[in-house]
């Protein structure tokens, strides 16, 4: 679904949108509805082309961004009957040196995600070589650009978006000039793959497209999704063009589109300040968020907020609507400290019209659903404890077996710890599953997958720590429960798709329960997406589960991880961390021994888990502090997601 803003429909609307925004922009509620959006967009054009008996020129990118509109072409052809057999494509870039069979190149990526699913010709499929030799670079480039202009020109190219802003592997300092060449990663480029090179060397540079290469599609789609692309974004829409953020130069083409999902957009003015480009339409949720910003930009509490205050910075309606900015401030105050509190689960014996939570039953059963083993105490631990402490029923579910995100040499400890062991007592009758274990994880090259006793143990050692955190946080071994979700035990990044047996294992676990309340991570900047895949399973689950009459009373709670906090102006429960909690919560934390110092999948925040997890919280409070609400050690957020039905 598209997203509207607040912004009323006025016929001058647009062209205040044009002076702010230098690239169309279309909204969507989530990635997946912008990526059949553009499927369908590339599947016209490739339609269009065969009805005119001519070829169609595919600029297409790598990354997690265009993965969705690769899986949306792949039914298309498998369902709907697209044919590929008109179609040429260029990638934009490729790493160098790298062999294509590599499972980081992005030849292997393309053939996995789209070629080896569609029938385009071999011959027509056009990748940088990242095996060249290096004196060869030159005239290989040359030779690339010759290609696509040979072929008329590329007819559509889609790209994703860098932190840094580049796009396709033009790093900032690139010129509108350039064309395909051999460029030098940025470090914060290299940082961001590391993902995709465990216990391996990120390659310092690759082949890529210039600039001038993409300017000249005839039409381009770039793509951002998540609350981690929503700064750069701004930038690259709105910003001045720049070579030292390349993507601005995207303002200069007559037909460039920018699709974003909510979080990538909520930078952007319209989104974020309606107020300053347009009237708006005014409710409590815009009216709180204005006044934080109003407090925020002056660096004065809101209950000292003044009418020139709101006169000077573009927010005279609100005066004009609430007679004073007094009786405004007072309002929005009161609302925000209504979301404060130190009863995660509801007070019990209190008015519970003004908290955020239930006073009835006054000790609920709980569950606190965590994707990876560690989410739980990362993102809420401070709540767990004192959901477990104020004498709630708390189950917490891991939904996945995180066996991926343990480094080889911690598995290959524990598999030689187990051999040592059974040699020594014999208490462990066949050594030889771990003699082949131990002989795979020797021989084991990088990138290549382990097997299926490797997984196995890496799994338990994600298991044990699991144990450990939740046992410290105080509950019993009877309430922690591994859900192993099918859809996660590939062995690698790229998961399969959620199936009904993955739901069918969550109704069964709520359905066990019957809760009161759930958690759910709500963050949706994990680096490859089984957050979001996680959570849809729990939608998934309260829909099948809407007509069992203890579900009416079931709230669910969303919290975000270890890479973004709620704005102030979206939380409707503050939980109060003290520093003795935030100890504890530390504590919890550093049970997870394999994550420690260097995890295996680290985003792009250098900081360890409890070091990003503290910060967070603590700028969360401070967030409090400065619009004048007392000052707090930590807090933890989160917002309830409300369900037509209830």
């Amino acid at each position: 679904m598209e997203i509207q803003s607040h912004l009323l429909e006025h016929t001058h609307l647009k062209f205040l949108l044009k002076d702010v925004e230098k690239i169309p922009v279309r909204v969507w509620d989530d990635n997946i509805d912008a990526s059949k959006h553009l499927a369908k967009t590339i599947a016209l054009a490739i339609n269009q082309k065969q009805q005119q008996g001519t070829h169609c020129v595919l600029g297409l990118a790598t990354g997690s961004t265009p993965i969705k509109v690769y899986e949306e072409l792949v039914r298309l052809h498998k369902e709907e009957g697209l044919s590929f057999a008109n179609v040429y494509t260029f990638n934009l870039d490729e790493y160098f040196p790298m062999q294509p069979d590599a499972v980081q190149s992005y030849v292997y990526f393309m053939n996995d995600h789209l070629f080896n699913h569609i029938d385009i010709p071999k011959e027509n499929i056009h990748i940088p070589d990242g095996t060249i030799d290096m004196d060869k670079i030159p005239s290989y480039c040359e030779y690339y650009e010759e290609k696509i202009q040979s072929l008329g020109g590329l007819d559509i190219q889609i790209l994703g978006i860098g932190r840094t802003g580049h796009i396709g592997f033009n790093e900032p300092g690139s010129w509108e000039t350039s064309k395909t060449r051999l460029v030098r990663l940025d470090n914060l480029t290299r940082q961001d793959a590391q993902n995709d090179f465990i216990n391996q060397e990120v390659p310092y540079r690759a082949i890529t497209m210039g600039i001038d290469t993409i300017l000249k599609a005839k039409a381009i789609y770039i793509m951002a999704w998540g609350a981690h692309k929503a700064s750069i974004v701004k930038v690259a829409v709105e910003d001045q063009i720049s070579s030292t953020v390349p993507s601005t130069f995207l303002q200069t083409h007559e037909n460039t589109h920018f699709l974003l999902d909510r979080s990538a957009a909520a930078e952007l003015t319209r989104f974020n300040t309606p107020w300053l480009v347009g009237i708006c339409k005014w409710n409590d949720d815009l009216i709180t968020k204005a006044v934080i910003w109003l407090s925020e930009k002056l660096a004065k509490p809101i209950l000292k907020l003044t009418n020139e205050d709101y006169n000077e910075n573009s927010l005279s309606d609100l005066i004009i609507e609430e007679a004073s900015a007094y009786q405004l401030n007072i309002r929005v105050f009161n609302r925000l400290q209504h979301t404060i509190t130190g009863w995660p689960g509801g007070k019990p014996n209190a008015d519970d019209s003004t908290r955020p939570e239930r006073a009835k039953p006054a000790k609920k059963r709980v569950i606190i659903f965590s994707p990876h083993p560690d989410d739980d105490v990362i993102s809420m631990g401070g709540t767990f404890l004192r959901l477990v402490d104020q004498g709630h029923e708390v189950h917490v579910v891991y939904q996945t077996s995180g066996n991926i995100a343990v480094h080889d040499h911690d598995a290959l400890r524990y598999i030689e710890f187990m051999s040592d062991l059974g040699q020594e007592t014999g208490i462990i009758s066949d050594l030889s599953i771990l003699d082949d274990a131990e002989k795979a994880m020797r021989k084991k090259k990088p990138g290549q997958k382990d097997t299926k006793t490797v997984l196995k143990v890496k799994g338990l050692i994600r298991k044990g720590e699991a144990r450990a955190g939740a046992r410290y946080v105080g509950i019993d071994d009877d309430h922690i429960h591994f859900l192993d979700m099918p859809f996660y035990e590939t062995g690698g990044t790229k998961k399969n798709g959620l199936g009904q047996i993955d739901i069918d294992i969550v109704v069964d676990m709520i359905s066990s329960i019957k809760p009161q309340q759930v958690y759910a991570a709500g963050d949706l900047a994990d680096p490859h997406g089984t957050h979001r895949v996680c959570l849809e399973s729990i939608f998934q689950a309260f829909d099948q589960l809407k007509k069992e009459k203890w579900m009416k009373d079931c709230w669910l709670w969303l919290y975000r991880g270890a890479w973004h906090e709620y704005p102030i102006d979206e939380i409707e429960m503050a939980v109060p961390i003290s520093p003795e909690e935030l100890l504890r919560k530390r504590n919890a934390i550093f049970m997870h021994q394999s994550q420690k110092d260097s995890p295996p999948f680290p985003g792009e925040d250098v900081r360890e888990f409890w070091q990003r997890a503290e910060d967070r919280n603590r700028e969360a409070a401070d967030g409090f502090r400065r619009l004048g609400f007392a000052e707090y050690e930590a807090i933890e957020a989160f917002r309830r997601w409300k369900f037509d039905w209830q």
